[in-house]
């Protein structure tokens, strides 16, 4: 189980690493830090709003303590000492408050600026990453794009190859083509294959079309001599060019398929 475990890992390790893309790792990652900063800057904001809204009581407290040792003091002057010491004793609880709200506020104070710069200092190094990560995705595209133009100038990657292989089987088949074409034009002319359209002829029967040619050509020329000439000359005509034609075919050489 160990093993399998471990080859398992191992499969899919391979297949995560060739499945990443630098690039979008890089991405995800600035996109990370940009949420991680809009956190802090709502924290800010959050501390901020706390700290303002005890401002807006300390003022308020404020205010009554002034208008209560005011009351205090008017009252004393009308020789009312219960009430000027009533006022004074409500002053004193809301100072106490006062008190109390003043410490609140100053700690707020200083959890702001304290958020306000790891905000900043947040700000600064997502920008930094921002500028590394478009130079590595430069970098890494560039290098990509160098590593294709290499395997195709070497004809080691995969398109080219498949591409080499293509010209090589079309190449392959044209000459296959060719030798077979060849072949069949051999075997018509010797007269091995027949030809069911009658155009194809071996050299036997071409010469004997020939000879039969060249002796129909002479009885007509003979024949037409004659009609010229005028009077019963024409069948002598033709038969004197039959024998003239017969002297003429036996005066040939023999052709090279008669001795078969």
């Amino acid at each position: 189980m160990k093993r399998m475990g471990m080859i398992f890992r191992a499969k899919a390790n391979k297949a995560l690493d060739r499945a990443e893309d630098p690039r979008e790792t890089l991405d995800y990652s600035y996109q990370k830090q940009l949420e991680l900063l809009q956190k802090v800057r709502r924290g800010v904001a959050d501390v901020a709003t706390s700290r303002k809204r005890l401002e807006l009581q300390l003022n308020q407290l404020q205010g009554q303590t002034s208008k209560l040792e005011d009351q205090g003091r008017k009252a004393l002057a009308l020789g009312r000492e219960d009430l000027a010491r009533e006022a004074l004793s409500r002053r004193a609880a809301l100072q106490q408050q006062v008190t109390d709200l003043e410490t609140q506020h100053s700690t707020l104070q200083g959890e702001e600026e304290k958020l306000t710069l790891a905000a900043q200092r947040l700000q600064a190094k997502v920008d930094a990453f921002r500028t590394k990560k478009e130079t590595i995705k430069a970098t890494y595209t560039a290098a990509q794009a160098q590593t294709r133009i290499g395997e195709a100038f070497s004809g080691i990657s995969e398109e080219m190859g498949d591409v080499g292989l293509a010209i090589q089987r079309a190449e392959d088949k044209t000459q296959q083509l060719q030798a077979r074409a060849g072949a069949i034009d051999e075997l018509l002319a010797s007269g091995a294959l027949d030809d069911p359209t009658g155009t194809a002829k071996d050299d036997i029967a071409a010469e004997l079309d020939r000879i039969s040619g060249g002796t129909d050509v002479e009885l007509e020329l003979q024949r037409m001599k004659a009609e010229l000439a005028g009077g019963s000359a024409p069948q002598q005509a033709i038969e004197g060019g039959s024998q003239d034609a017969a002297q003429q075919q036996s005066s040939q050489p023999p052709h090279k398929f008669d001795k078969q």
